[in-house]
């Protein structure tokens, strides 16, 4: 084929570096592969198919490949431009020969295109093309030189237009640096070979600083990407699909065989774990050391006076100074007479003197005394102005639809009065933000905001800073607190109804039990063992042992009567003679007064007990008008109080036991009696009532103080045995401490029971107290008292004792502590007594 033109190549010079490519890919230098799914697998980018050849296609319209071809190029027929590979072989072996002087002239240029060429190329292409660079220089044609291309195999090559010159150019030369420009216009054999080069890693060691991040969300939280299969977009803003990640397992294994485990860092951005250097973790640890994270830098070098501080003694030039420095000025003169002149001329006066305002201060204010002794006025701090609260749901354009007003609440709302209406807008919704319309009312609320900054005033509420632990009271360790009762040792049965009352007598070793059976029982006090029992045939609301010594007598509360009992079996000769002479003295002495005058003003009889009776050790039976609720003695044993049911100050009664007297201590009361006692050391009698406890001096005959425990309805009430403090027990769950000396409001309410308090009761000689309550369980507290009046009482929860069962929402109904021993005893609903040690 002709050459077409000096500086021109012919079709067949075209496609010889093609048939290089060919060459080399036939030889398996670079391993193209045939089958189309094995080429799109190969790519690792995310490129797609379409852009690339959008690409490549833009690139070679860039180097002139493109539609807008030279006019060198205009002439070409169609059917030069697409000769089939079979009739190139022939041809160009044939323009070989006549266009090798040529072709050394377009040497230069692929052998510079190619960086695997020899330098020996370049030498003869420079001598022998000299005559046609200079032609072609002229008629420059694009950057990247045209080449023709063929197919082979499937796949389309680039060929040069010298065989044997590509075919060394192409041996000698890097494969993996063939450029665009070594296939012409053939960009599918491009496309091609790019696919078969391996893909670059930069790895974490590389200089990545002018690398753009692979996942480009920025301050995104990962987490908003938690339910899709990608974690971001890539530059290109493609999708950077998930890592695939193990289980904690697998991850627990890889951590097992990884060496470098522990400096290993997670960046969630982009899903990877990154491995840290030696400098990296340098500077971590001296961040979490407080250090400066740059090691070389050092934080007390030496100051630089950039300026210097220090007074210069000489000039800064040695130049002598003008005479206008020290020669007068004739325009100051000139100014200075003009001054003069107006002064003279009275044209500038003196200005007149200003009266002086009456300055007005605040007589009440609080004045500071200064150190030079003035005083002066302090300023009211400021306070700042509070904050208006953050929009709500209802607030928004777009509210959820349960924040929108139905009808109704429409129309009540716009019936309602506007200082009455919970809210000055109804909440509405609107599908964007750009067709929301202009709040109405904004400038009324801004006006009444500005009203409320400085109108409004403004306190400021002094709090303390307090640790809640601080104000827990420091209770010593109960073990410390020993001996106090904490389990149970022993199980009196035998009642068949509600054991309503217990009591023990002063030597520790007898048992006395009342019960809804109408029985009462003798127990030996240490084996259980039941010794007697009275059959009454009555409910028996209360037993009591006398508390002296030297008599061995009990009193019994059975219906409207109260007996006294002798027990003559646990007593010896001498203590039975004393005490029957205690209780049937009162029979031989003289009644004195009209009989049926007594019985009209004091509703009792002292009788004698029948011969069944006096079989059984009843010596006296004192019968009463109502039923007798409660029996207490006095300490001395000789007198006893006693409480009835009935209404108003007949309730109350104190007896003489010696005399067989009996007398009414109050006319009235005010409430309903709940209880009496004997104080322990002072002629005092307690009476607690619905709401109050009173105290009354029986010698003096009038009121010492009132007790307001402030319950709504008093249970129980014991004195502590040296009578400085009282204890009160009510229905409505609370126990209340009470010091004589310090107040009539309780000293210290206590609340744990989750039902009734039934029995409250003192140790007579351990600083124990004890509850019984409705809810089956007896609290035991320490309650130390001093003997230091400066000193508080010391209460402290010590045990909670259960055992009882609830029987028709009762529980425990009488509670007693052993006279010698740390020991408790109950009794309760469920027909049981039980001893606690």
């Amino acid at each position: 084929m002709a050459v077409k033109g000096k500086g021109k190549r012919t079709a067949a010079a075209r496609d010889q570096p093609a048939e290089k490519a060919e060459e080399l890919l036939g030889t398996g230098s670079i391993d193209v592969p045939s089958d189309p799914e094995e080429l799109s697998d190969s790519g690792s980018d995310n490129t797609e198919e379409g852009d690339f050849d959008t690409m490549l296609q833009e690139m070679a319209d860039d180097q002139g490949f493109g539609s807008d071809e030279p006019e060198d190029y205009a002439g070409q027929s169609d059917d030069e431009e697409s000769i089939h590979s079979s009739d190139i072989d022939g041809a160009s072996s044939s323009d070989d020969d006549g266009a090798s002087a040529d072709g050394d002239s377009e040497e230069s240029i692929h052998s510079s295109d190619i960086d695997g060429a020899s330098s020996s190329d370049d030498d003869e292409a420079s001598a022998d093309g000299d005559s046609e660079e200079a032609d072609s220089d002229d008629e420059s044609g694009p950057l990247l030189e045209r080449t023709a291309s063929r197919t082979t195999d499937g796949h389309d090559t680039a060929v040069d237009s010298n065989d044997e010159q590509g075919g060394e150019a192409f041996d000698g030369q890097d494969l993996e640096k063939l450029t665009i420009r070594d296939f012409g216009r053939d960009l599918e054999s491009w496309k091609t070979y790019r696919k078969t080069l391996p893909q670059i890693d930069p790895g974490y060691a590389s200089d990545s600083s002018t690398e753009e991040p692979a996942n480009t969300i920025g301050n995104v939280p990962i987490e908003w990407y938690a339910d899709y299969p990608h974690i971001g977009y890539d530059i290109d803003g493609k999708r950077v699909m998930r890592p695939a990640t193990g289980d904690e397992l697998d991850k627990f294994l890889a951590n097992m065989d990884d060496p470098d485990v522990f400096r290993t860092a997670r960046d969630e951005t982009n899903q990877q774990d990154i491995k840290l250097s030696e400098e990296e973790i340098d500077i971590i640890r001296r961040i979490q050391g407080g250090s400066i994270p740059d090691a070389d830098y050092n934080p007390y070098e030496d100051t630089v006076e950039w300026f210097t501080s220090k007074t210069m003694q000489m000039p800064l030039n040695a130049a002598p100074p003008s005479k206008a420095s020290f020669t007068p000025s004739k325009w100051e003169h000139k100014r200075v007479m003009k001054i003069v002149r107006a002064i003279r001329q009275g044209r500038i006066t003196r200005p007149a003197a200003k009266d002086s305002e009456p300055q007005y201060y605040d007589l009440w204010a609080n004045a500071k005394q200064d150190e030079d002794g003035s005083t002066s006025r302090s300023r009211h701090q400021r306070l700042a102005a509070p904050r208006l609260p953050l929009p709500t749901h209802a607030e928004s354009y777009h509210p959820p639809k349960e924040y929108l007003p139905t009808e109704d609440e429409r129309r009540e709302w716009l019936e309602a009065d506007p200082d009455t209406r919970k809210s000055n807008f109804l909440p509405q919704d609107f599908e964007s933000l750009r067709t929301v319309p202009g709040y109405d009312r904004f400038i009324q609320e801004r006006f009444q905001r500005c009203l409320d900054l400085y109108l409004a005033p403004r306190m400021a509420k002094k709090t303390t800073n307090l640790d809640p632990e601080e104000l827990v009271p420091k209770l010593p360790d109960p073990r410390d607190l020993r001996p106090f009762p904490s389990a149970e040792a022993l199980i009196y049965a035998g009642h068949t109804g509600r054991v309503r009352s217990i009591s023990v007598d002063p030597t520790g070793l007898w048992l006395l039990s009342g019960s809804d059976d109408g029985t009462v029982r003798l127990w030996e006090l240490v084996t259980g063992r039941c010794a007697r029992i009275w059959n009454l045939k009555e409910t028996v609301h209360k037993v009591a042992w006398c508390p002296s010594l030297d008599v061995c007598v009990f009193a019994a509360a059975v219906g409207s009567r109260m007996v006294v009992v002798i027990p003559s079996e646990l007593c010896d000769s001498q203590k039975l003679l004393v005490s029957e002479e205690l209780v049937r003295a009162g029979f031989g002495a003289a009644a004195g007064g009209d009989d049926e005058d007594e019985d009209d003003t004091l509703p009792i009889s002292w009788d004698m007990p029948t011969s069944a009776e006096q079989a059984t050790g009843i010596q006296i039976a004192v019968s009463m008008r109502a039923a007798v609720k409660s029996v207490v003695w006095h300490r001395r044993g000789d007198y006893l109080a006693t409480l009835t049911a009935e209404e108003g100050g007949g309730s109350v009664l104190v007896h003489q036991l010696s005399k067989h007297k009996s007398q009414r201590p109050f006319r009235k009361l005010k409430g309903a009696v709940q209880g009496v006692r004997f104080h322990p050391t002072k002629p005092w009698f307690l009476v607690a009532t619905q709401r109050y406890v009173r105290i009354y001096n029986l010698v003096q005959q009038q009121l010492v103080k009132t007790l307001q425990p402030g319950v709504k309805w008093i249970s129980s009430v014991d004195v502590h045995p040296q009578g400085d403090n009282v204890i009160v027990g009510s229905y409505d769950k609370k126990l209340s401490w009470f010091d004589l000396d310090l107040s009539v409001k309780p000293y210290r309410s206590i609340r744990y029971h989750k039902q009734a308090i039934r029995q409250v009761q003192f140790s007579r000689k351990f600083p124990l107290f004890a509850t019984a309550s409705d809810d089956g369980s007896i609290q035991v507290y320490h309650g130390m008292v001093y003997q230091d009046l400066n000193q508080n009482p010391l209460i402290v929860p010590l045990k909670i004792l259960r055992g009882h069962e609830i029987r028709n929402s009762l529980g425990v109904l009488d509670c007693l502590f052993h006279p010698i021993q740390p020991w408790l005893l109950s009794s309760g609903a469920d027909g049981t007594i039980r001893l606690w040690t």
